[in-house]
């Protein structure tokens, strides 16, 4: 009788393994078969979800464009503001010395060109006039 007991228990062991394995191959296959599943699923879905994905990214580019606009101008502004308040202070302060070293600084440019023997402006303009008279009365003469 201790045999016949030991084989039924061994029969039960066998009986189980294979239930279990059964039970094994056939979850492996339905895991199989939802990642297929998934696999053509995103096929299908996955262009539309590409395109969705795309147009919302183009949507938040331009959001950030026109946010980084609105910054520049922003700040453009600010600093504009902030140039004309120093030009402003400056021009306070130095009390138009500025506009007289810059006269200064002509006169004295003029006068070293005049010491090289190189006309100046109002010489070159003195001259033109000069060509416009001397033109206009060679005309005249040859009529």
């Amino acid at each position: 009788m201790a045999k016949n007991a030991a084989k039924k228990v061994a029969d039960q062991i066998e009986e189980n393994a294979a239930n279990f394995t059964a039970d094994v191959k056939k979850y492996a296959h339905q895991i199989w078969l939802a990642g297929l599943g998934a696999y053509a699923k995103a096929g299908k879905e996955g262009a539309e979800y590409f395109k969705t994905l795309v147009s919302e990214g183009e949507e938040v580019e331009k959001q950030g464009k026109e946010l980084i606009n609105t910054q520049i101008e922003a700040a453009s502004s600010k600093v504009e503001s902030f140039k004309e308040k120093v030009q402003e202070k400056v021009q306070e302060k130095t009390g138009g010395r500025f506009a007289k070293v810059e006269e200064v600084f002509d006169e004295r440019v003029a006068s070293a060109l005049g010491r090289m023997g190189i006309p100046s402006k109002k010489d070159v303009d003195q001259l033109s006039a000069k060509l416009d008279d001397l033109t206009a009365a060679i005309k005249s003469l040859q009529k």
